[in-house]
């Protein structure tokens, strides 16, 4: 189901995600805080090879490094096109890499946010459109430093509505529109502009 969203002719997957979250996440303010880092180039889109979780495992240990030692990178979203496709699979590592997380004494320090194509919380429908709040064109693990998390946090006013307004988002553009608003992100600009003025 995962590569559903792949066109014929698709952009490379660090340019599908950038658009995706300045298309989806930042316009639809999915995220209070993502505009921010976007614009003052604090965020990396790592897009790894790994085709194993073992492997995908050992670029996500590098990536936490990396951040360790890098301050002014904010946050970083590993995108893995090749690994964990199916969404089932991919929910059964987040166990493993949150385990990693404590092994690396990296808890409480970082944690790790999910996206996937095929997203679905407990308790949905593959097609109900608060899924679509966690889908992304390509399964990402998203790296996020704890303290920044809670200093955002701390400065946005009625920080609890916020799943609650994405959800009524989600709803009140519905399904279709939201897929196709992913399909988006993976076309070439020439198709992506012919598409827009249909």
């Amino acid at each position: 189901m995962a590569q559903a969203l792949s066109a014929a002719k698709e952009v490379d997957p660090a340019t599908a995600v950038r658009r995706w979250v300045e298309d989806v996440v930042i316009d639809l303010n999915l995220c209070p805080f993502a505009k921010r880092e976007l614009l003052a180039d604090r965020i990396r889109f790592d897009v790894t090879d790994a085709s194993t979780e073992t492997e995908l495992l050992e670029v996500l240990a590098s990536e936490l490094d990396r951040l360790v030692s890098t301050p002014a990178i904010e946050t970083t979203l590993i995108i893995h096109p090749h690994v964990l496709c199916d969404f089932l699979q991919y929910n059964q590592f987040l166990d493993i890499a949150d385990r990693l997380l404590v092994q690396l004494k990296l808890e409480g320090i970082f944690q790790i946010a999910s996206f996937h194509p095929d997203y679905q919380f407990a308790d949905t429908e593959m097609d109900d459109p608060e899924n679509f709040t966690n889908r992304s064109p390509y399964p990402v693990l998203h790296l996020l430093r704890e303290d920044s998390l809670e200093k955002a946090i701390a400065s946005t006013t009625d920080i609890d509505q916020v799943p609650l307004r994405n959800i009524e988002t989600m709803k009140r553009i519905g399904t279709e529109a939201l897929r196709s608003m992913l399909r988006a992100c993976l076309q070439p600009v020439e198709d992506k502009v012919s598409t827009e003025k249909r």
